[in-house]
């Protein structure tokens, strides 16, 4: 959604990456990669999708030790990180990495001693990344746990400017100085709440089992905003749970491909002079635009769900210009590309209703944009484009009021659900679906 936490300049965004993305490094080196994501097998257990920086961002890490904490959605014994300079200007040099699970009742410094596994790219314990490029690691033999977490550490001997990231993590990541990949325990020199250079885990399930994914289209709803840092409450959390309780043989990775602030049809385009200039960058990519990337290569993907529309609806005249205040069919017809796109890869897509924002803080909401809001939901749920619905707006509005959230609900900002508001979005989806 929109937010002051969010970053950038336009140009930022599609200079850093959706030509290389498009036809150069990046694709090329994930066709390189060994054992790219599709081959029988293998599956995704956790994603996130990246995003470039502002022209005002400063972290920069230098002979430093990058610590980051994963959660995954199916379990695995053998595994693959992904790593990314898809929005960097200059290459990623990675001393070393390291993949392991985290210790149990840590404090996410720390990892189970034994599970430690060094990462390789292409045979090679270190990796240089050019610019918009990406890169699976060689499977390591590793057991995983569905519901457990991964701590991926990576060591960045020179001076790198933190381009591509995840800024709203809702997990603890931590800093440490020099080289202390291998170590069952580190002290940090500083903390944050973004993944950075980290996109994806792969995981190789149990022989007899079919595998698959659901990939979640969406903005910082998805996304998790404004959930218990560290919880795992996002609602995409809560869906792989239900999952794994099901009955059935078969698992059912969830991929969380929801960026705060994100629009379905435009990219961030901050006003000049605006504060959005210094945050919306972390918007990232439209979902149009980044579909390809974010959804069809992922691991292993059966199945999308998209939440998106939000942001298109409310960031005219805040965080954009107010000429590109868009109108239903507007939207509909970038949900129908996003349909006619899924069908054309063979997954099956479904629709989830944009939920209720009246009296948010963030002035989002006008009559106008309510209006709007309300005639996408119906196309959604009426209009048979999508291979299912998942009701959200149902499902947290008020019953007295459908245009607001439930107040059992509401974050506080009248636009975000909180833990259990997630824990509700996540119950309306038909697991049928799935199966």
């Amino acid at each position: 959604m929109g937010s002051n936490r969010f970053l950038t300049r336009r140009r930022t965004v599609l200079a850093g990456g959706l030509t290389l993305l498009a036809a150069g490094p990046a694709a090329a080196a994930e066709r390189a990669a060994p054992g790219h994501g599709h081959r029988p097998g293998w599956t995704g257990t956790w994603a996130a999708a990246p995003t470039g920086v502002p022209a005002s961002a400063d972290t920069v890490f230098e002979d430093q030790t990058l610590r980051q904490v994963v959660h995954t959605s199916i379990a695995g014994d053998r595994l693959r990180v992904r790593l990314t300079n898809e929005f960097g200007e200059q290459p990623l040099v990675v001393g070393e990495a390291q993949l392991a699970r985290g210790a149990s009742g840590g404090s996410g410094t720390a990892i189970e001693p034994g599970s430690e596994r060094v990462l390789r790219f292409g045979g090679r314990g270190h990796l240089v990344l050019p610019p918009g490029a990406a890169r699976w690691s060689d499977p390591v033999p590793l057991r995983s746990p569905a519901g457990s977490d991964l701590v991926v550490s990576v060591y960045l001997p020179r001076r790198t400017r933190a381009a591509t990231v995840h800024s709203s993590a809702f997990q603890h990541g931590y800093v440490a100085a020099g080289n202390v990949v291998g170590k069952t325990d580190i002290e940090p020199v500083s903390t944050n709440t973004s993944w950075h250079f980290l996109s994806g885990v792969a995981a190789r399930t149990a022989p007899g089992h079919r595998p698959r994914a659901v990939v979640t289209l969406g903005d910082s709803i998805t996304d998790g905003s404004v959930t218990e840092v560290g919880a795992n409450h996002r609602w995409p959390d809560h869906l792989a749970r239900r999952l794994r309780e099901a009955p059935g043989p078969d698992p059912v990775g969830v991929l969380n491909a929801g960026i705060g602030g994100n629009r379905l049809l435009r990219d961030p385009n901050p006003p000049a002079g605006s504060p959005a200039e210094d945050y919306a960058a972390y918007f990232g990519e439209s979902g149009l635009r980044r579909f390809d990337r974010d959804v069809a290569r992922q691991p292993g993907v059966r199945y999308v769900t998209v939440l998106l529309g939000v942001n298109d609806l409310g960031h005219p005249g805040r965080d954009a210009p107010v000429d590109e205040e868009v109108t239903a069919a507007e939207l509909i017809a970038g949900h129908r590309r996003l349909i006619a796109r899924s069908h054309a890869r063979g997954l099956r897509v479904l629709g989830g209703t944009v939920l209720p924002f009246k009296g948010d803080s963030l002035g989002f909401y006008t009559p106008e944009r309510e209006a709007a809001r309300t005639a996408l939901n119906r196309w959604i749920r009426t209009g048979g484009g999508y291979d299912g619905v998942i009701d959200f707006d149902a499902a947290v509005r008020d019953p007295a009021d459908p245009e607001r959230l439930r107040a059992g609900f509401d974050s506080g900002d009248g636009l975000h659900p909180n833990d259990a508001g997630m824990s509700a979005m996540a119950e309306a989806v038909p697991l049928r679906f799935f199966r």
